[in-house]
């Protein structure tokens, strides 16, 4: 069966400026730059291979091409003279090895070599039979179109490059080369499944033989770095942070624009937009379920935890730091590059055997791994909360990457609320041929002098950058905050913007149907926007404005100097226009009184109506007409299928289909009205946040297009009604007041940067791509995380570290144009061992999870699921056959990835992707765009949720919170053998939690923390804790409100009794426990055991 192909990025649809049409983007030349444009090739992602072999030959027209066929452009800087190349001691030849995995593959080269490069020759070999559902490229192996996921190498491009009109404005983007136009045909060394037979799950077979660890790196020249004496001869045994613990919690961060003035789009308004699926429950395969062996079931939990585990989870405060200068990498000792963590076994090697260790989890969040750097460097690197990669040790070569089967990616949340420092200079230094921003890990020559960490240009250091404002000091450049610190905030100067910054705009988008009326949320929504009016972020300038819809589409006319608001009908939808452009959107300060005059008014207005249809298409029309001469904010709130002009929709979902259909239909849009319009928007600064509250089926999969590709937000509250579900209202009242009161950055871009020899080709999250690494971010909020996959293009041999520059450059709500530059280095390795020691299972999980949500879309929910588990299959197998020693009998784990079985599990019983379980279609699109847009942390309580026991809550271990004991009750396994019905439990599971309550529940917990006698006496609909004067009660309401606060969003809670009828969404939760439909964690490791084996 032949497989669609995947298109995950979400700049798929031509580049857009100010419409569909495309126009010539002006340049603005900046001194002594020069920008040229080069020709790039129609970018398709990952195209999938069928899950039987396919005949020798080119790969013909991989994918039909869509409506909306993103056109990625490229610039190329072309500056003086060209990089440096790494030095090599004098007298000291270049160690070179045989290529391992066949031509570099095809991806637009992201490294600073100075001119254009031409594509490697294409082979077009006979393919091996894959099964569709592999990730990995086999390094022997060419193949047809590539398989599976390519996350460890760059899709190739289809279709005939594309000339475009001019480059985009502003500072020069990452490709210094100009890439000459693509062949269409697959790239000859992305093969990326194992040559295997089909089994019965998802076929699999073992990998290819062995594999000789590449030659020790040659040795970096000692460059000068002022008052540093040189590294000397590593300590014997690991150090410390040589001992990754499992990840904590972190937040994902996003790519960053240019800060150069280049493709910042904020500012540039003319910028142009850049084997057959499992059937039934996987268990039928399987024969038999065997019983679980004593030893599984009473097998001790692991050690204590380590030291090095325990400092991961420190807070992190990022602040200017005056610690004397750490060493760039041109400065890291030879030493480091042959440092292997096997020198003495670190805790993230140790062998685990998963039939036999049952209780794998930390008593308290997982923490990230800490990289293997020297600790000067590692306590300056960025923090994993806003900058995460799947491995922290970074393969040599890409075949090293094929060989440990892992993906190699990014997780960032670049504007998460931080407390950092803020620079404001005249000069911001920036490297003169990738513009690298000057960061803790480049290197200082001499005093005028410093080393580019991605591109190793050599840099003149500016005469203002000599003095260091911090200590009043002249002649340190190296003790600067931006050099201290991997985290910093820039104030830009005149050159990073084309335009006057932008005032902050709030436009909100209302349904007035019968339908919306019915459910009561406009009159919540007008009391907390006339609560909050004077908490809206912005300045003097800032404006408002109100539309509402039925099947009429009514303005309101706010102008200063009228009595009262007038309300403005057109009932012409077919072809909408403003009725008076100036007094729709007023100034808020001088309008304030008329504004709170129409949000008291609003709900009795409409109390009475009878309209049932809902024109939301051209409501949208409208709103964008509204906005676009300035940009800014459309909030919309919807209730139902819009079913009356542009933009309709007719229902899609068959009830009757929903947990026994083979495969999922309907998860991609109806249509691509709403992808257009947000392509549209876009152009112009503006990003669309889509509120449903609706009890019916509305379509999500084609209404989320709205935001997704205007980088907006997407808030879904099913079965919303203010008398018959107050948990929902308590929840959209929350999460309305963060929504309007936090932090937001308007017209902004980001791009991310790394060494040469990596590349970025894959990114996830709500967005559009303007260019090929270039992200518009119409708005950008503190709740918003990205991801990115990455390939390795070149040999990584003469590099000790590599580095990754996240740059977003938007305006602030007071009219403040900045830069927010977040900078990760992590070491380079050779081996097999130290990259499995690396290995991040959290930011792997959450990874494969956004690939999974576009196959899902792409190709079908089956062949998702397939590739997550061979996800699992592949990486245990690899680190099976290539790094242990010993052989032993049993499913045998690395100690870092001890958690990766549970979390493939989570995720194929996750609301997103899993079957035989009856599932609305907007729930299940609504998980998949909570996984493809939150950060890792929010994320992971969604993916594998949190059990605690609430009946036997102590002070012992508690922490002090503003004057408050929060207690730390540990984490349980989510199985059923973890309740009793003598205890009360609580399920973290993200947006949601639930407190069941055991039918034998201690008497004493149901008085002193619920208020009612008895077990008979818990209301069924109890959704808030009372305030009782009782410490059970507030040791019980603080961890909730605890919980609560770590994360921006608002979990309603619902208290379960065992006759609930939420028990079953409690239950489905349990996943360590076999269902219907699905195999219990015991199950699931024979299973992964099984095709291991084979």
């Amino acid at each position: 069966m032949s497989m669609a192909g995947i298109n995950p990025q979400n700049g798929t649809g031509q580049p857009y400026a100010n419409g569909p049409s495309q126009n010539p983007v002006g340049v603005q030349e900046l001194p002594a730059i020069n920008y040229g444009l080069t020709h790039q090739a129609n970018y398709n992602y990952s195209p999938m291979q069928a899950k039987a072999t396919a005949p020798p030959g080119p790969a013909p027209g991989i994918y039909p091409s869509a409506p909306y066929q993103h056109v990625p452009q490229v610039s190329s800087y072309q500056a003086g003279p060209p990089p440096a190349s790494y030095p090599v001691p004098p007298g000291q030849p270049h160690l070179t090895r045989p290529p391992l995995g066949g031509p570099a593959s095809h991806t637009p080269p992201q490294s600073a070599s100075p001119g254009p490069r031409a594509p490697p020759a294409m082979s077009t070999p006979p393919p091996p039979a894959v099964s569709s559902s592999g990730y990995y490229p086999n390094p022997q192996h060419h193949p047809q179109p590539a398989p599976g996921w390519q996350y460890n190498s760059a899709p190739p491009p289809a279709g005939p490059p594309t000339a475009t009109n001019g480059p985009p404005r502003g500072p020069a983007p990452n490709h210094v080369s100009s890439p000459a136009p693509y062949s269409s045909a697959p790239s000859a060394s992305l093969s990326l499944s194992a040559v295997r037979p089909p089994t019965g799950l998802q076929g699999y077979g073992p990998p290819g033989p062995g594999f000789a660890p590449p030659p020790m790196n040659p040795p970096a020249v000692q460059q000068y770095h002022p008052s540093r004496a040189p590294y000397g001869t590593p300590p014997a045994g690991p150090p410390t942070s040589m001992k990754p613990a499992a990840p904590p919690m972190a937040n994902a961060t996003p790519p960053p624009p240019k800060a150069d003035g280049s493709g910042f789009g904020g500012n540039h308004a003319d910028a142009k937009p850049a084997g057959p699926p499992q059937h039934g429950p996987p268990g039928r395969h399987l024969g038999h379920y065997p019983s679980l062996p004593p030893g599984y079931q009473h097998a001790a939990g692991p050690p204590n935890t380590h030291p090095a585990l325990e400092s991961a989870t420190q807070p992190y405060v990022q602040a200017p730091r005056q610690a004397p200068p750490g060493p760039g990498p041109a400065q890291l000792s030879p030493s480091l590059a042959g440092m292997s963590l096997q020198s003495g076994t670190p805790e993230s090697l140790r062998v685990v055997n998963l039939l036999q260790e049952r209780n794998l989890l930390p008593p308290g969040p997982v923490p990230a791994p800490t990289p293997c750097l020297p600790q000067d460097l590692q306590k300056i690197n960025c923090s994993p909360e806003v900058f995460r990669c799947t491995l922290t040790s970074i393969p040599q070569t890409q075949s090293l990457l094929n060989k440990a089967k892992m993906p190699l990616g990014l997780l960032l949340h670049p504007f998460k609320d931080l407390s950092l420092p803020v620079v404001t200079s005249s000069a911001i230094v920036r490297c003169r041929s990738c513009r690298t921003y000057i960061n803790p890990f480049v290197s200082f020559l001499d005093q005028r002098r410093w080393k580019c960490n991605m591109c190793y240009r050599v840099n003149d250091v500016p005469e203002e950058f000599m003095y260091n404002p911090v200590s009043r000091s002249y002649g340190e450049p190296q003790r600067r905050p931006e050099v201290q610190n991997a985290t910093i905030e820039f104030i830009a100067p005149a050159e990073y913007m084309l335009r006057p910054p932008q005032p902050a705009v709030y436009l909100f988008v209302l349904d007035v149907s019968h339908n919306a009326v019915e459910t009561g949320y406009l009159k919540v929504f007008c009391q907390s926007v006339l609560d909050n009016i004077n908490a809206l972020p912005g300045d003097s300038r800032t404006k408002i404005g109100f539309v509402t819809f039925d099947s009429t589409i009514h303005f309101y006319n706010l102008q200063e100097g009228l009595s009262q608001p007038q309300m403005l009908i057109v009932s012409d939808i077919e072809d909408i226009f403003l009725p008076t452009p100036d007094s729709l959107l007023v100034n808020l300060n001088e309008s304030k009184e008329l504004v709170q005059d129409l949000l008291k008014s609003l709900p009795a207005m409409f109390e009475k109506t009878m309209e049932t249809q809902s024109a939301l298409g051209s409501a949208l029309q409208a709103a964008f007409k509204l906005l676009s001469p300035t940009g800014g904010r459309l909030s919309v709130f919807q209730t139902q299928l819009p079913n009356l002009g542009a933009g309709l929709l007719q229902s899609r979902e068959d009830p009757n289909q929903r947990a026994s259909a083979k495969d999922i239909q309907h998860l991609s849009p109806a249509t691509d009205f709403y992808k257009k319009l947000a392509l549209d928007c876009s152009g112009q600064q503006v990003a669309v946040d889509l509120f449903l509250l609706s009890s019916q089926y509305c379509d999500l999969a084609s209404l989320g297009c709205v935001a997704r590709y205007s980088a907006g937000s997407i808030y879904y509250f099913p079965s919303y009604h203010h008398q018959h579900n107050p948990a929902q209202v308590e929840r959209f009242q929350k999460d309305l007041k963060r929504y309007l009161t936090r932090k937001i950055g308007f017209e902004a871009v980001m791009r991310i940067r790394c060494t040469k020899g990596l590349s970025i080709h894959t990114f996830h999250g709500n967005f559009f791509v303007r260019s090929t690494d270039l992200l518009s971010l119409p708005n950008v909020n503190p709740d918003a995380g990205f991801a990115v996959q990455m390939s390795i293009e070149d040999n990584l041999d003469d590099m000790q570290v590599v580095s990754f520059q996240a740059a977003l450059l938007y305006t602030s709500s007071k009219g403040e144009r900045r830069i927010r530059v977040h900078t990760l280095c992590l070491p380079v390795v050779q081996s097999l061992s130290d990259i499995f020691a690396g290995a991040d299972v959290q930011a792997m999980a959450g990874l494969l999870a956004c690939m999974a949500v576009d196959r899902s879309v792409t190709a079908s929910l089956s062949d998702a699921r397939d590739a997550m588990t061979n996800a699992a299959i592949d990486s245990l197998s690899s680190y099976r056959q290539s790094v242990l020693t010993i052989q032993q009998p049993g499913l045998l784990a690395p100690a870092c990835l001890r958690l990766f079985p549970l979390y493939i599990l989570a995720l194929l019983k996750q609301k997103a992707f899993r079957t035989g379980t009856s599932t609305r279609l907007d729930d299940r699109v609504s998980a998949m765009c909570h996984l493809k847009h939150q950060p890792l942390a929010y994320a992971m309580l969604m993916i594998h949720p949190a059990l605690y026991r609430l009946d036997d809550l102590t002070d012992e271990g508690a922490l002090n919170v503003n004057e408050r004991t929060v207690p730390q009750p540990r984490v349980l396994q989510l199985s059923v053998e973890k309740l009793s019905r003598e205890g009360a439990f609580l399920m973290d599971a993200g947006t949601v939690m639930y407190l069941w309550i055991g039918r034998n529940c201690n008497p004493n917990f149901l008085t002193q923390v619920l208020g009612v006698p008895n077990y008979a006496a818990v209301p069924d609909n109890l959704y808030l804790l009372p305030e009782l004067d009782t410490a059970e009660s507030q040791r019980t309401r603080a961890f909730v409100a605890w919980l609560r606060e770590q994360r921006p969003f608002f979990p309603s809670l619902h208290v379960v009794r065992d006759e609930s009828q939420l028990k079953v969404a409690l239950m489905q939760n349990l996943i360590e426990d076999r269902t219907e439909s699905a195999l219990s964690y015991y199950e699931f490791l024979l299973h992964l055991q099984q095709q291991i084996s084979k």
